[in-house]
């Protein structure tokens, strides 16, 4: 699962999906519900939009259900009801990122990880759109990306929650038209766990754990232990 991430350079970003100018913004902890940077192609061109992290279905009328669907697994995509309409009929998109958090347990303590490729400064993962027209005719469209078991970093890292050991599908560069415009089968085919050679990861600030907070000092590496060594001095 992934429910934090990062997209800090936007105008990389843009030239790198062929997408500008876009509304796109800078946020170093983006949060679900928000509106988050997407592509998806309009009219056989590639559009930069804004939607709200979170899929609502079009059979829900415009309210949120109550489970999350901000990752949906690739394992029941084609099936779950949530999905299985945009995933049918090709409403596919990519969430644009430079980077993600999760969360790794250890000894009783929830300690976040920065993480990132090391081959695309920006990248994005694989995901499905749709729009729901609320009851006074206001449309909403929303996004969730594509979860897959996680590689060997993110098997080491992502220990807890309510659906461990998996990480985004992160789109290679050569994935990005197939993605966007290829056949369902084709796509099917770009669902798949992203090289560890390729990523790096290493720990921030608690800080992350709050939406409220979103600066550049949240990707600061932070050593996990100082607070608890600062709390032993305290106590002697």
């Amino acid at each position: 699962m992934c429910g934090r991430y990062v997209l800090k350079q936007v105008r990389e970003a843009e030239e790198y999906f062929r997408s500008h100018p876009s509304p796109w913004r800078q946020s170093f902890n983006i949060a679900p519900t928000q509106q988050v940077a997407c592509v998806r192609v309009e009219d056989g061109e590639r559009r930069a939009i804004n939607l709200r992290w979170g899929l609502i279905p079009f059979f829900c009328n415009g309210i949120p259900p109550k489970a999350s669907t901000i990752n949906a697994r690739v394992e029941t995509v084609e099936t779950a009801p949530s999905y299985r309409g945009p995933w049918a009929r090709g409403q596919r998109c990519i969430q644009v990122a430079s980077g993600f958090y999760e969360w790794h347990y250890e000894h009783g303590r929830k300690l976040p990880y920065y993480i990132h490729t090391l081959d695309q400064p920006v990248f994005g993962f694989a995901g499905l759109w749709d729009r729901s027209r609320k009851d006074d005719g206001e449309v909403i469209e929303s996004v969730v990306h594509i979860t897959v078991p996680g590689n060997t970093l993110l098997r080491e890292i992502h220990n807890g929650g309510a659906n461990p050991y998996r990480m985004p599908a992160i789109l290679r560069a050569q994935d990005i038209e197939p993605w966007l415009t290829g056949s369902v089968d084709e796509a099917r085919t770009l669902l798949r766990q992203y090289d560890e050679s390729l990523m790096t990861a290493y720990p921030v600030s608690p800080r992350v754990n709050s939406p409220k907070n979103d600066d550049p000092r949240l990707l600061e590496r932070c050593d996990p232990d100082a607070g608890l060594r600062e709390t032993v001095l305290t106590l002697r």
